[in-house]
């Protein structure tokens, strides 16, 4: 690695010669260990320009650290810092004075706070890896991701690549997200009524900054993703938690005075359930009689491989009331950030300025290297990839659980990645985490997904989008003795 010119400067109040300043620079640095051992100096004509000063002073003061090892040169290559130059002292790290500020006091708006789901960094190093949204790299497309990529840094797309969108968005993904993603799910919309997001948990807190005010009133389902619970707790509109049952939302016990209803009616997240149509039907209903809008999240609608997905709410929507939003770092993988968010044009307006101000645009290059890859087909190819190996991983799930007598309390009759499990009664799902993770096998416990005094502690979720199926069985069995 070379060493940077702009790293040398000479101080104006530096004492002794240009050749002891230059010596005593490159000293300093080897001895504090900003300069390593085998990185390369900037060459004696580069330091020259770059400093001011003559080349031969630059040499001179180079040769004088080589005779002293600090530096040694390898032919025509130029200076290196020696294998054998001067181990930097190893000090104690000085005590760093306490805090005066009150930060009790100086933080105006907490973001942290509840119980979060925690991800681990190393879940790949499990065995048992019962973890939902994470990508299995033995089915994901390594090598068309790789062509899009590198097709997307051409000269051709050298626009995309470095424009500042400012607030607008790569056309050539809104095109496909109008003209092929969003009519699977029954809707239309206009190149206007799409905003692409850093994916769907930004696509909520979007919408939940421009509809809600603490004056204002948001229905949540209970049990919920957590993400949305926070944003909805940080933008202190008053909440109404309402309880799903095995279809999802009951539209009839969403309270008066509602202003946002939330929901995830494809598959309701932790349980997988999925709402009927008759019941979607109901919920725009009772949204229309409160004057109410919905936020559709329909995160996973690709893994219906067990039957078709039910029509999106917002493809039901006659009155522009539902504001969709969809993601692909569901369903590619999630260190991807892209989502987007469908509605009436002057709300796309508003959650288009917000976007620019916060964070402009999601960047230009990952919008169209996305595009390519759902334009040639190889999303279309991967969700098909993905179904056949989700499909068998969940027979093998049911099968197991059945086999140990582990309750399912929800999942897809359309498909899904996981299943919501209700352990025995008493059974803290937390604890019961910890005690798997040092047997190789990682769950998701349920307390996140609740809010409020009475938390139900034995329900986990087990994701299977990230485990071979042949060693699920060994898994759930590592389960099962646990709770034994």
């Amino acid at each position: 690695m070379a060493i940077p010119v702009e790293t040398f400067f000479l101080s104006p109040d530096a004492q002794g010669t240009l050749q002891a300043q230059i010596q005593q620079m490159v000293a300093e640095g080897i001895l504090s260990g900003r300069f390593q051992r085998g990185e390369q100096l900037p060459s004696t004509r580069a330091l020259a320009k770059h400093l001011g000063v003559s080349r031969i002073t630059v040499t001179l003061s180079y040769t004088e650290l080589q005779s002293n090892d600090y530096l040694t040169s390898r032919g025509r290559s130029g200076f290196y810092v020696s294998d054998n130059a001067p181990e930097p002292p190893s000090f104690k790290t000085p005590a760093r004075k306490k805090d005066t500020v009150e930060w009790a006091r100086a933080i105006g708006q907490r973001f942290t706070g509840g119980v979060t789901l925690r991800k681990p960094a190393d879940w790949a190093r499990y065995r048992y890896p019962f973890i939902y949204g994470q990508t299995d790299p033995t089915l994901f497309d390594h090598a068309n991701w790789r062509l899009c990529a590198v097709k997307a840094l051409g000269a051709r797309d050298f626009s995309a690549l470095t424009t500042d969108y400012y607030d607008q968005d790569d056309p050539d993904l809104i095109e496909f997200i109008a003209r092929h993603t969003l009519p699977r799910r029954g809707i239309i919309a206009n190149p206007d009524e799409i905003l692409v997001t850093m994916g769907a948990q930004n696509a909520l807190w979007l919408t939940t900054q421009i509809l809600l005010t603490p004056r204002r009133a948001a229905a949540i389902e209970m049990p919920c993703y957590p993400a949305l619970r926070d944003i909805l707790t940080q933008s202190r509109c008053r909440l109404a938690p309402v309880a799903v049952d095995a279809h999802g939302l009951p539209p009839d016990d969403v309270p008066d005075g509602v202003d946002v209803i939330f929901t995830t009616p494809s598959h309701h997240c932790p349980t997988s359930v999925t709402m009927p149509l008759e019941r979607r039907h109901a919920l725009l209903d009772r949204a229309r009689a409160l004057d109410a809008l919905i936020v559709e999240d329909d995160y996973e609608f690709e893994t219906a491989f067990l039957a078709p997905p039910s029509p999106a709410l917002k493809s039901l929507d006659t009155d522009g009331r539902v504001i969709y939003a969809g993601s692909f770092s569901k369903s590619l993988f999630p260190g991807l950030r892209l989502g987007y968010l469908v509605g009436s044009a002057e709300f796309i307006r508003e959650a288009r300025a917000l976007r620019a101000s916060v964070l402009r645009h999601p960047p230009g290059h990952m919008q169209r290297t996305a595009a390519y890859f759902l334009r040639l087909g190889h999303y279309d190819a991967l969700i098909k990839r993905s179904a056949r190996a989700l499909n068998t991983r969940r027979q093998v799930m049911e099968t197991e659980l059945k086999r140990h007598g582990l309750q399912i309390a929800g999942q897809s009759p359309h498909g899904g990645s996981s299943i919501w499990v209700a352990l025995p009664e008493g059974t803290d799902a937390i604890l019961l985490a910890e005690r798997l993770a040092s047997r190789d096998v990682l769950i998701e416990p349920g307390q996140p997904f609740f809010f409020g005094a009475e938390t139900p502690i034995n329900f986990c979720r087990l994701g299977y989008s990230s485990i071979p199926s042949e060693r699920i069985p060994e898994g759930i069995k590592r389960i099962a003795d646990a709770l034994r």
